[in-house]
């Protein structure tokens, strides 16, 4: 049980960051029917931004936190001005080629600009572990799932509670249908590549503290989050959270249990047998409604 303890802890740590991840993928998809495959860079944006502003401009966690989104997230939208409007006959694989693309140069800078080095941060809190049947709970992990459920409720509170969400949700059914009614779909699609950009850096932030931080660590947790959130249903925030949590744990399980070698096996598996299936993920839904 002991055992068992410890590794549902340590999948539910993770499967929260994936969640996080996945969140950032259902937000732009949401909006823009475009799945940005440089969501794991922003991830690593945010983690190794966090730890320049830590370490090298001497700010205080819950400073460079916000700073670190709000940095990121610019650049989101930085990239979707100059990268994607400017396509001038955009199509759904051209735009998926510019994000892979993008994912190749933004690594590639990363480590012009901070080496191949990786680096840490403290964790958030300095309190010591929690024990819980025989085995810890770090208090990152706690900071880690508050973060992520104030994530999706502020989500769905923006969502369905303001003028602006409840435009993003009509560009989502039919970008033209809005478009006819007065909603700026331009103005609808920077926001989204802000927010899923700066979801991105939440997750890179949330992560740095418990694991190291390099040019190159975005890659697989972009991949894993993309696994979640098709998993849990892609365009539906609680589906992002169950398949994250659920990706975690099960993650968790066949490192344990089976194989360290499993690690990444088991995220892949999983997206083949959901896509087979049902590919609508476990809470999506086939129609056009995604929220």
């Amino acid at each position: 049980m002991q055992e068992f303890l410890q590794y549902l802890f340590s999948g539910v740590t993770n499967g929260a960051i994936y969640a996080v991840i996945a969140l950032g993928f259902s937000t732009l998809y949401s909006a823009t029917d475009l799945i940005n495959f440089a969501q794991g860079e922003f991830v690593m944006l945010g983690a190794l931004v966090l730890v320049t502003l830590w370490s090298q401009a001497h700010l205080p966690l819950w400073a460079a936190f916000p700073l670190t989104v709000l940095l990121v997230a610019a650049f989101g939208m930085v990239f979707e001005r100059v990268a994607i409007r400017t396509v001038r006959k955009p199509s759904p694989i051209l735009l998926v080629l510019i994000t892979v693309g993008a994912s190749i140069f933004l690594r590639g800078v990363a480590m012009l600009i901070w080496g191949k080095d990786a680096y840490s941060v403290p964790a958030f809190s300095k309190t010591q572990a929690i024990e819980i049947g025989g085995a810890y709970l770090l208090p990152q992990s706690l900071w880690i799932l508050g973060i992520v459920v104030l994530l999706v409720v502020g989500l769905n509170l923006f969502y369905h509670r303001t003028l602006t969400g409840k435009a993003m949700q009509a560009c989502a059914i039919n970008k033209r249908a809005a478009s006819l009614l007065g909603v700026g779909t331009q103005k609808i699609a920077l926001l989204a590549w802000g927010l899923s950009a700066g979801l991105g850096a939440v997750a890179g932030v949330i992560i740095a503290p418990i694991t190291m931080s390099s040019y190159d660590m975005g890659t697989m947790l972009g991949l894993k989050g993309f696994c979640a959130a098709m998993l849990g249903g892609l365009g539906n925030f609680w589906g992002a959270v169950v398949g994250g949590v659920l990706l975690g744990i099960l993650e968790a399980m066949g490192v344990g249990y089976a194989s360290s070698s499993l690690r990444d096996a088991i995220a892949f598996f999983l997206l083949l047998l959901i896509l087979y299936a049902r590919p609508t993920g476990i809470l999506g839904k086939a129609s056009t409604q995604r929220f």
